[in-house]
């Protein structure tokens, strides 16, 4: 290749992953398109994902999952340090250059490598803590995807820092849907528990080879000066966060198995995996379009809140509604979908609903402290958060996996509204307003589900459990409808969002 050429390539590629000044003239339309796109993906997944937990769990054992659920407590733990947040910086930071991207490429990969050295050594302790010999085989075999996570990391960062959500979309789906038939073809041929292992790895290799394919950006050698010192900072900040955070989210899982056992886990686990798939099909989408954009805006503060608000009330209008209706049919959407083998999970299901609730906004602070690059503070306050959930835990496991999801549960809305206030602290954006925004939303599902569970109770029909979910969807969807119109301000703001969604069908 002759000088000129690399020359051109060079500058090619400056323009087409680095430079996001492009982007700026043309946002709400860009946002409105990968808003679409993003949430139409978001629609395909949880289709697969559906379905393929109808199929598995008729084809797997509580066991199985529980065996699975172990191992990935400490095989999701080693992975907070593949990333190191650099991805999320290369998004968020208003300049980068090729040479930067190729630093931070080399330094995700030789992380990524080392992580799965540090897996392989760990098997035999996972083993051991658990008291179960299969959990050996298990980790160390997903050791193996951490090499081609660390491929993959900057090449999807320069793809969402471009707002390219449709090749995004594609990768996510392929990949998923290869993960999906490998799974389900194991699991038929009574590979039990490995037919998860190998959905994870199938998964992660499509992805990085799909990635690859999408992003023709290549790495340089790293630059030693290549002016990363704040990016790293950033992404240490981040990372930091990420870590304490997982602990909490995970420490619930690491007690019911140590202290209670596969089963009791694999019930836990499953019922908190189906509570949290819906709002991910939200939040997910919404999220991954929110960031780039609020990035380009940091400089704009009052376009910065109007965007922000917007984002919060399309995220808790979709997702709210979502909990509550699951929330008041619980039992049906779990012997549908998983059959009677996992009745136990109900009770657990509903008492992890109130967390659930909030969760469907919980990226709110996420948002600010990323997009305006102060992951800092994110850090800090995440260590105060995550101490206080680890002694509520503590104190749960003594009931078991219920008492971990009661308290977990009640006490995560308690939590949530002084992460708020600290969050908007030197910024434009006010609680109230939050809490204005999220009002009509909150109001209309949690009305709705009473009313259909106040029906089920007084009113009992013995009908085909399929036909009588159908029933309550339509009741509950009814009633969320009516109730938005019948609140204050509420046609108003309805329209509105009609109005985006007709904005969103014709982009």
């Amino acid at each position: 290749m002759t000088k000129s050429t690399q020359t051109k390539l060079s500058k090619l590629n400056t323009i087409e992953y680095f430079s996001t000044e492009h982007l700026k003239d043309d946002l709400k339309r860009r946002s409105v398109r990968g808003g679409v796109v993003t949430i139409t993906a978001q629609a395909f997944k949880f289709i697969l994902r559906m379905g393929s937990t109808v199929v598995l769990a008729r084809l797997l054992s509580p066991e199985d999952y529980g065996l699975i659920g172990m191992a990935t407590v400490i095989i999701g733990f080693v992975q907070l340090f593949k990333d190191l947040g650099l991805s999320a910086a290369t998004v968020q930071r208003t300049k980068i250059n090729h040479q930067q991207v190729s630093t931070l490429f080399w330094i995700n990969l030789i992380i990524s490598c080392a992580i799965a050295l540090v897996v392989v050594a760990l098997a035999p302790v996972v083993a051991w803590f658990y008291d179960e010999p299969l959990l050996r085989g298990i980790t160390l075999v997903l050791a193996i995807t951490f090499v081609f996570g660390g491929l993959t990391v900057q090449h999807q960062a320069l793809l969402q820092r471009q707002m390219r959500f449709k090749e995004l979309a594609k990768i996510e789906i392929v990949s998923l849907l290869v993960g999906v038939i490998v799974a389900i073809a194991s699991a038929w041929y009574g590979l039990g528990y490995w037919a998860l292992v190998l959905m994870q790895i199938a998964t992660v290799l499509t992805n990085a080879i799909a990635v690859w394919i999408a992003c023709s950006w290549r790495p340089g050698l790293p630059v030693k000066d290549a002016a990363i010192k704040s990016m790293l900072a950033f992404g240490g900040n981040l990372t930091g966060f990420r870590l304490v955070n997982y602990f909490t989210r995970n420490l619930d899982n690491l007690l019911i198995g140590r202290y209670w056992g596969s089963q009791q886990l694999g019930l836990y686990a499953k019922a908190y995996q189906i509570l949290l798939l819906p709002i991910q099909q939200v939040n997910s989408p919404v999220s991954s379009v929110a960031l780039p954009a609020l990035s380009r805006l940091q400089s704009e503060p009052e376009k910065y809140r109007r965007y922000y608000y917007k984002a919060i009330l399309l995220i808790t209008t979709l997702g709210m509604p979502i909990v509550g209706f699951m929330f008041a049919s619980a039992d049906k959407v779990i012997l549908l979908m998983l059959g009677e083998q996992w009745i136990g999970a109900v009770t657990i299901f509903r008492f992890l609903m109130p967390a659930a609730f909030i969760g469907t906004f919980n990226v709110a602070t996420g948002w600010v402290y990323q997009t305006l690059g102060r992951t800092d503070r994110q850090f800090r306050i995440e260590l105060v958060m995550s101490t206080l959930n680890s002694i509520i835990f503590l104190i749960g496991i003594r009931w078991g996996a219920i008492g971990v999801a009661a308290i977990f549960g009640l006490t995560r809305p308690l939590l949530l509204f002084p992460k708020i206030i600290y969050c908007y602290k030197g910024t434009l954006l006010k609680p109230i307003d939050l809490m204005k925004t999220i009002a009509l939303p909150s109001f209309a599902s949690i009305g709705a589900a009473a009313i259909v569970m106040a029906i089920n109770i007084f009113i009992p029909i013995e009908i085909n459990m399929l036909i009588r979910l159908c029933l309550d969807f339509l009741i509950y969807s009814s009633l969320y409808l009516s109730i938005w119109l019948i609140l204050p301000n509420g046609r108003h703001t309805l329209v509105d969002i009609v109005k985006i969604a007709k904005d969103f069908q014709k982009k």
